[in-house]
């Protein structure tokens, strides 16, 4: 981290959240939108015969689940400063120059990333680990 981070974050009394309390809002946040695209698609997943037509949904909705989780992670990042896993856990995103909830664009581009990190084998999340 740098210097001027650090003074940031010192002089407001603020911490950065563990690696355990970060898992486990992202944990609460799949399981939130995993079970609302679950209710949204049952007709289509209770008519499903077999494995490869259960792939074949899955792949057939990948871009409106990834579509979902940027909306939800922008909306609520953008309004409340945090999503509903990260509330839960205690846990604020804020941008260090204001200190305040992040901008639209802000939050529009974490969720864009952190979706994409996902779609790339949770490369960022390991570089977030290792940082």
């Amino acid at each position: 981290m740098n210097e001027q981070l650090d003074d940031v974050l010192d002089r407001e009394h603020l911490l950065i959240a563990s690696l355990k309390a970060r898992l486990a809002a992202f944990g609460i946040d799949e399981v939130l939108i995993s079970t609302l695209l679950f209710i949204v698609l049952w007709d289509s997943i209770s008519a499903v015969k077999s494995a490869e037509a259960m792939i074949e949904l899955t792949n057939h909705f990948l871009l409106e689940f990834m579509a979902i989780k940027i909306v939800y992670q922008t909306f609520f990042t953008m309004q409340y400063g945090a999503t509903l896993g990260k509330i839960a856990m205690k846990i604020r995103v804020i941008e260090v120059k204001t200190l305040s909830h992040p901008s639209f664009f802000s939050a529009f581009n974490r969720a864009v990333f952190s979706v994409v990190c996902e779609e790339l084998l949770y490369l960022g999340f390991v570089w977030d680990f290792l940082d």
